[in-house]
């Protein structure tokens, strides 16, 4: 008798373990499950912050590249309307002289011409006679 007392008992104690294993392993999932949460948002909330600072660096960046982009606009319109300004002159200032060579070069034509006309009238008019 005493031997199937202790039977029953050692299969009582062997039926009861693993309902109190898994009580156990449900009380871990639980905090790991809690563990799991608290990380989730601490990785967020850094995220986050990562994400802010990043874009105003990038803001800054963005901004600090347009203004040095307008600056060198600027100085390239100006560089440029210089040059024209320059070229501008030189052509006028050339047409200006080749006109005047132009001129003094056809007035000398014309004297000329007027002097062999003069000349070749005064020998018709000396051959007539």
């Amino acid at each position: 008798m005493k031997s199937i007392v202790r039977a029953l008992l050692a299969v009582s104690l062997l039926g009861v373990l693993p309902i109190a294993l898994a009580q156990d392993v449900a009380s871990d999932a639980s905090k790991g499950a809690k563990d799991t949460g608290k990380a989730t948002e601490k990785a967020a909330k850094s995220t986050g912050h990562a994400t802010k600072v990043a874009g105003k660096d990038a803001m800054k960046d963005t901004e600090k590249g347009a203004d040095k982009a307008g600056h060198a606009t600027k100085t390239a319109a100006k560089d440029t309307t210089k040059g024209t300004e320059k070229a501008a002159d030189k052509t006028g200032h050339a047409t200006k002289t080749a006109t005047k060579d132009v001129a003094k070069g056809t007035e000398k034509g014309a004297k000329d011409v007027g002097h062999g006309v003069k000349k070749g009238t005064e020998k018709t008019v000396d051959a007539v006679k």
